[in-house]
């Protein structure tokens, strides 16, 4: 359990505790540890495949000795045999039922104890995990490679399962009618063995590259969509076609590599040289007097068991192995690092917002952002970041909650480094505003109230009045329980601002961090959400990231940025007077 522990600590930022653990060091053995939970479940695919596999087996030794019956011309015992043929074949069905619903149940809840697993995991990666995966792609991880794990169980192991009882029938009941009959049997497993293996070895790299070359075709799709404003604003809607087309036939020819690779399988040749051989050696048999016309029968329908393990073999073994290539695929997300993790026994306090930066430095991808930031930020000050597009404003606020670690130095809240802090009392206590604001497709009381489970009605609605956004909200057809669209599109730019400043007041946080959070409201709205941001930031530390003079104005400490640099520190009075870089910027915006 203490293993299991550590390495989720070190595959996510935050631990969700289960029932049960998964091994996660390989594909197969990640799947076991789901699928054996289930074990009544096994134990019915099991003996419902035995007993499938073991009525078909008793056919064609009831119809050899039928073939006796008839030419003793005895009918009772002919019609003995035909009772029995039937009943067997009823009880057949049962069994049958028994093995196809049992497996159906390991396929559904593997389906969903493994799509639980990997959106438990993807939540608690960190945001350098989520900003170098494509979302399209870890959208297909998500459903199309977990679908194909389900249709590993069933109908993929079902059959497989299936196909080696009907393989070991006759090895079972061929005895009985002479010893020397389990020579070809056995000669035509030991060749299906090493056939099967030749072509789980030659499938495994093309079913692994049928899964990823769909990744990448669904990373396409969404990319399209996701910027499907951007495309239209440009007209280019014939050249995203132009490349989803490639996708797509990048993935319409590794897909007819595996369907090469399956179409040339030997066992269906294997099978055709088996039966005539054992037809062949029954014959020499008969002639010898060691067997009669009802064993020859009864051997040759035997050998016809093959048929189904040779037929259905070639699509089983590929759902496998389409499966495992999905396994693997999920399985490298979860087992992907994160930077962070969340410390769950570090520091808890509430805050006083006391916000340092000790020589900070900050980057990714070769890039440096952030060089050598000093600063302090005292408990209930109001600061304002400005600086260029690209200075690194919003990226240093990011550093704050730990959405990122620094490269170098330390931040440190009251005193204490975000490194030691337990990650959620840091976030739960932090707020931050930011342009890009995401809605969800849900109401807006519930997009009000995300960050506070437990907020009352009142609560959202006092809330929503701080932000300005009460009036507009109840001109809407269903006031609070209007359900907007995904991302908000369907409110305009204001009022999705008014919206998560009403968040942003109701999670009541000890830090507020706006990051250019008024830029989409008018003059007037802005007054009276400034009068709000003014009596909000009471008694809490504020940080402004605007172009607006008057909140520049109100701060008490202006942080000038430049090419990720602290350029000047000070209030507007003195930066107009000893920064070059904060006169350039002022002017720019007067």
């Amino acid at each position: 359990m203490l293993q299991g522990a550590i390495m989720a600590l070190v595959h996510s930022e935050f631990v969700v505790e289960r029932a049960w653990q998964t091994d996660q060091t390989g594909p197969v053995r990640w799947v076991w540890s789901h699928v054996r939970r289930h074990w009544m479940w096994i134990i019915g695919l099991f003996i419902g495949a035995a007993g499938n596999a073991a009525m078909a087996a008793i056919v064609p030794q009831l119809t050899g000795q039928a073939f006796n019956e008839v030419k003793a011309g005895n009918q009772r015992g002919l019609m003995w045999a035909a009772i029995f043929i039937v009943v067997s074949q009823f009880a057949r069905g049962i069994v049958q039922l028994l093995r196809n619903f049992s497996s159906e149940m390991i396929g559904q809840r593997l389906e969903r104890d493994v799509r639980d697993e990997l959106y438990t995991s993807l939540l608690g990666k960190s945001m350098g995990f989520h900003d170098s995966h494509a979302t399209g792609d870890v959208m297909a991880r998500a459903t199309n490679d977990v679908r194909e794990m389900n249709l590993m169980l069933n109908p993929g192991t079902n059959l497989v399962v299936g196909s080696a009882m009907f393989l070991l029938m006759p090895l079972i009941f061929v005895p009985s009618i002479h010893v020397q009959l389990l020579l070809v049997p056995t000669l035509y497993l030991i060749a299906y063995a090493l056939l099967v293996s030749r072509y789980l070895r030659n499938l495994r790299p093309v079913t692994t590259g049928v899964r990823q070359s769909f990744g990448d075709l669904n990373a396409t799709l969404a990319e399209a969509i996701d910027g499907i404003e951007t495309v239209k604003g440009a007209a280019q809607e014939q050249r995203e076609k132009t490349r989803f087309a490639k996708a797509v036939q990048a993935w319409r020819t590794a897909f007819v590599r595996q369907g090469d690779i399956e179409a040339v399988f030997l066992p269906v040749l294997l099978l055709g040289l088996t039966q005539g051989a054992g037809f062949f050696h029954s014959l020499i048999l008969y002639r010898a007097g060691a067997i009669n016309i009802g064993d020859i029968v009864a051997f040759n329908g035997m050998l016809l068991l093959f048929g189904f393990p040779t037929f259905t073999a070639q699509f089983a073994y590929s759902q496998i192995s389409s499966g495992l290539a999905g396994a693997r695929r999920i399985l490298e997300l979860i087992n992907t690092e994160t930077e962070l993790d969340e410390n769950a026994g570090g520091y808890s306090q509430p805050m006083r917002g006391e916000i340092t930066f000790d020589h900070v430095s900050f980057g990714y991808a070769q890039a440096t952002l952030l060089r050598d930031v000093s600063f302090t930020i005292k408990p209930g000050q109001t600061v304002a970041l400005v600086g260029q597009t690209g200075s690194g404003k919003s990226t240093l606020i990011k550093l704050i909650n730990r959405i990122y670690d620094t490269t170098s130095g330390s931040v440190a809240i009251d005193g204490v480094s975000v490194r030691d802090w337990n990650l959620a009392a840091l976030r739960r206590q932090i707020s931050i505003i930011e342009q890009d604001i995401f809605l969800f497709s849900r109401t807006i009381a519930e997009n009000i109230s995300f960050g506070v489970a437990d907020a009352t009605r009142e609560d959202v609605v006092a809330a929503a009045q701080s932000a300005q956004a009460h009036d507009f909200i109840m001109r809407m057809s269903d006031g609070y329980d209007t359900v907007i669209g995904e991302r908000g599109v369907t409110l305009s730019g204001g009022q999705r601002q008014r919206l998560a400043l009403a968040r942003a007041f109701l999670t009541d946080p000890h830090i507020l961090v706006l990051d250019d959070s008024t830029s989409a409201i008018d003059s007037a709205t802005e007054d009276r959400i400034q009068q709000a941001i003014e009596r909000a930031s009471q008694n809490r530390t504020t940080i402004l990231i605007t172009h607006r003079l008057s909140q520049i104005r109100w701060a008490d400490v202006i942080i000038v940025l430049r090419k990720g640099e602290v350029s000047a520190i000070g209030t507007h009075e003195q930066l107009l007077e000893s920064s070059e870089a904060y006169r350039a910027i002022f002017a720019r915006y007067q």
